[in-house]
């Protein structure tokens, strides 16, 4: 029986860039770092001659895995929200206004500033992480 979360992975292009983004602009802290190849991640991944960078990031009890695909090396998607397949993650903050600012002086784009779909939804606000995926802030009703 499944009981918790353990992670959620993101295959990268460049995995020394996503720590930075997720670390330094994001908060997270890096939990470990390691490159894998041989039979063993082979078996497990599905791809003869696998080679992979991996890193382990986390924010409070969230752990993401970033994976650079040395070997094989795979081609990128296109990561719009309305693809089958596409994933978000969604961030809450206390102050949706304050944490949009402070993300933008970092140099960050937002697809959109806060705001919310209906009255009696939460405000939230868009952006990418460098390869693309969408991350979201969240600030409670």
């Amino acid at each position: 029986m499944i009981v918790r979360h353990n992670h959620t992975s993101f295959t990268v292009s460049d995995l020394n860039r996503s720590i930075d983004f997720y670390t330094r602009v994001l908060g997270f802290e890096l939990e470990r770092r390691f490159e894998v190849e041989g039979a063993g991640i082979s078996s497990i991944v599905g791809f003869d001659g696998a080679h992979l960078k991996i890193a382990f990031v986390r924010l409070g009890e969230f752990r993401l895995e970033l994976v650079e695909y040395v070997a094989p090396a795979g081609r990128k998607l296109e990561m719009a929200t309305n693809n089958v397949g596409s994933a978000h993650i969604a961030f809450t903050t206390d102050d949706v206004d304050a944490t949009y600012e402070e993300l933008k002086a970092k140099g960050l784009r937002f697809r959109n500033a806060p705001t919310r779909s209906r009255p009696d939804r939460p405000r939230v606000a868009y952006f990418e992480d460098p390869d693309g995926y969408t991350l979201e802030i969240v600030e409670p009703v």
